[in-house]
């Protein structure tokens, strides 16, 4: 009698704890979530997310992203990527993802899904928003619908519609916790363009032994201070991606970063590739503390900015070498100088 008291008691303890506490399956507790990090590895990024260990649990949760869809009549539940996400400033850290080339493209989802997890619920899939359910602890429709038709900034996706295999890849990523409001200029402009551009390169260069395209990508947001949407979710100051995947032509491994400010773009840019040097020495400047590391070290992290253009000055002379090239872009990531 006494342990079934025991057992009644530790259920009501469990039922009056805040949603923030809820668990949130974390990525090394899935296999199959783990296979989204190279070599099973997650970043570092210190004060966050240090040896695949989370600083502050209450705050920053693992999701391991899992989809529901029904085929022939029979329901999938599948893991499409995994999130790390920040219930403070209601947009993810982070989206880790395998790029394994593209396929057929279906209409865009109407509504985009939540985490049940993160606000109190025990469904560990993504899904619609429940009405009269106070979503506390992640973003919702509502809070990128507050300015109508004159909004500003789009649901901009960690994991790109555009990089996901099948068309059930693809309406996963319609999760608000794979979203941050990013500047509609800035993610229609350079941005796009940018995953344009990226997405050939891994289509061509990243090839496995049998021929079939195969990357790791991170893409994440640096939040901003105080910016905010709808005066709940965070709209992030900068926005950045890399990938990594082994050149099975080249039998070596090959590694890429982009970033760049989340702001208006009143003319047309190009996003510069830069090594992974380069953006972990970005990243400590919002993340200090300790080493940055987004792939293991197979990933080659190439020579700093500040040593290439040192190479450079010493191969042509003095001279600026700085100035960026302009570019102009179309649709078709077509690039031309001006």
């Amino acid at each position: 009698m006494m342990g079934v008291l025991n057992h009644l008691s530790t259920l009501l303890l469990l039922s009056l704890l805040p949603p923030a506490l809820s668990h949130v399956v974390k990525f090394s507790d899935v296999p199959e979530c783990k296979e989204f990090f190279l070599e099973e590895t997650t970043p570092n990024l210190p004060g966050i997310l240090v040896d695949g260990t989370v600083k502050d649990q209450n705050r920053y949760k693992q999701i391991c992203q899992k989809f529901k869809y029904t085929k022939k009549n029979v329901v999938y539940e599948i893991y499409m990527f995994a999130t790390l996400y920040d219930t403070t400033n209601r947009i993810p850290v982070f989206s880790a993802y395998t790029f394994t080339g593209v396929g057929l493209s279906e209409k865009r989802p109407d509504k985009w899904m939540i985490e049940p997890q993160l606000d109190g619920g025990v469904d560990q899939v993504m899904s619609l928003e429940e009405d009269r359910v106070t979503y506390t602890h992640q973003a919702v429709n509502q809070d990128y619908d507050i300015d109508g038709n004159n909004k500003k900034v789009n649901k901009g996706h960690m994991f790109p519609k555009a990089f996901a295999h099948q068309p059930v890849n693809q309406n996963s990523t319609f999760t608000l916790t794979n979203a941050v409001p990013q500047v509609k200029t800035f993610n229609e402009g350079s941005w796009g363009t940018m995953e344009c551009k990226v997405r050939k390169i891994l289509l061509k260069q990243c090839l496995d032994n049998t021929g079939k395209p195969k990357a790791y990508v991170v893409t994440g947001a640096v939040p901003s201070k105080s910016n905010t949407l709808n005066n709940r979710v965070n709209i992030p100051d900068l926005m950045w991606t890399a990938y990594c995947c082994y050149n099975n032509k080249m039998k070596k491994w090959i590694a890429q970063a982009h970033w760049s400010e989340n702001e208006e773009e009143p003319n047309k840019k190009v996003l510069n590739p830069h090594t992974l040097a380069d953006l972990y020495n970005m990243l400590k400047q919002h993340y200090p503390g300790g080493d940055i590391q987004v792939f293991p070290e197979q990933c080659p992290r190439g020579s700093s900015q500040k040593e290439r253009e040192k190479s450079r000055e010493r191969e042509v002379g003095s001279g600026d070498v700085s100035r960026k090239r302009l570019m102009e872009c179309d649709e078709d990531c077509k690039c031309v100088s001006l």
